[in-house]
């Protein structure tokens, strides 16, 4: 017989090593199995190779509309982190439940997975769907396809809350992220002999010094409002790799830089800029040899989730909650991907980002038993006439 209380499930769901490189489908099994115990069918959305998986439920009407009950279902890994427990094993103490995934973010799903064995499927009069997805942590790579599927294959939600980290907080806004990984191809010489070289490193600081006046443009476009803190757009070059030896000019130079963007028009313009100052700095370059090279790849990204008036989403979380405030968060999630989808998008749910990716990683009961309260409230909601 399946457990049905939000505690017990978080038990069996830590218990599942979804770490993002490796497979999530037991998990998934597992809540196809529960779903199906309680007469929900469920979609099972797989990657090309069959190791990963979205799933998909919708509970009550089978029609769009309704809310959307968000979470991936991947951890980050483990190793190289001092854990005082099995971080795989789920364990309670002084009010806490510790273990990967406790608090990003298996805590929300289990509160999901528990509405359904309460709820009553027959009252509803608007659908409450489940989307559960992999990936998220390398990119939000995962959801990609189930949000393709949605309106298409699968009924699209009026709302969609993304149980992600707040303290049970409403959250409208954070900002898009995008990885690059620059490689530069210079020619490699003798250190005495600068002219016979072409140095890979001296052009990667010329890419950055572009970047910075690129990212300083940006800034002196954003808008008073910006809720971000800082509230422009940012950049980082976060390892930059290349030379052989103190008197060999490099020939080669790899640079991974992101952009932290707090619009849609950032999220575009910063990447095509950069292009277009990486073509230029290469081309002067080539004078000098031809066989200079700058080459970029894009290594993930993630769109942002930018405030919208009068949002159906943050209306109704705002109501359920009894509250009138509502913020931005620094991290990334999958609120703009639904979003672009164009679904009406919300982030709330238990647990502190700072426990996020840490050793020991936490939840608090009292957060779990605040997200139940929350659902159950939606859930009547779910059951009044639209």
């Amino acid at each position: 017989m399946h457990k049905t209380d939000t505690l017990n499930l978080l038990r069996d769901l830590v218990a599942f090593d979804t770490v993002s490189e490796r497979s999530n489908m037991a998990l998934i099994g597992y809540v196809r199995d529960y779903l199906s115990a309680h007469s929900v069918e469920s979609h099972v959305i797989a990657n090309e190779a069959g190791t990963k998986a979205n799933l998909f439920a919708t509970i009550g009407p089978k029609q769009d509309g309704g809310v959307a009950l968000s979470g991936h279902t991947d951890v980050v890994p483990v190793e190289g982190q001092d854990w005082s427990s099995d971080p795989f094993g789920a364990v309670e103490r002084d009010g806490r439940i510790y273990g990967r995934g406790t608090c990003d973010m298996k805590g929300f799903i289990a509160a999901a997975l528990a509405l359904v064995a309460k709820v009553d499927a027959g009252r509803l009069k608007r659908p409450l769907h489940l989307a559960f997805s992999y990936d998220e942590e390398v990119g939000c790579t995962g959801v990609v396809p189930m949000v393709e599927a949605i309106g298409r294959d699968l009924p699209m939600p009026e709302i969609v809350i993304v149980g992600e980290p707040t303290m049970m907080s409403v959250v409208h806004a954070h900002k898009g992220f995008g990885a690059y990984e620059t490689t530069i191809h210079g020619k490699a010489a003798h250190s005495s002999l600068p002219d016979a070289g072409v140095s890979a490193t001296l052009i990667a600081g010329k890419l950055m010094q572009a970047l910075q006046a690129i990212l300083a443009e940006r800034a002196a476009l954003t808008p008073h409002h910006s809720p971000f803190i800082p509230p422009h757009s940012t950049f980082n070059v976060g390892r930059l790799s290349g030379g052989e030896a103190v008197n060999i000019i490099p020939g080669k130079c790899r640079m991974e830089w992101e952009y932290r963007a707090i619009s849609n028009e950032d999220a575009a313009a910063i990447p095509a800029a950069f292009a277009k100052a990486a073509e230029a700095i290469e081309a002067r370059e080539r004078e000098r040899f031809p066989g200079v090279r700058i080459e970029t790849v894009r290594l993930a990204g993630v769109p942002p989730f930018v405030p919208q008036a009068d949002s159906d989403a943050e209306a109704l979380l705002k109501r359920l909650l009894g509250t009138n405030e509502a913020g931005a968060v620094s991290f990334g999630t999958e609120a703009g991907v639904f979003q672009q989808g164009g679904m009406s998008v919300v982030i709330c749910g238990p647990g502190d980002i700072a426990q996020a990716h840490q050793a020991d990683e936490f939840v608090e009961v009292s957060q779990l038993k605040a997200c139940e309260a929350l659902l159950d409230r939606l859930a009547e909601w779910l059951c009044q006439d639209a």
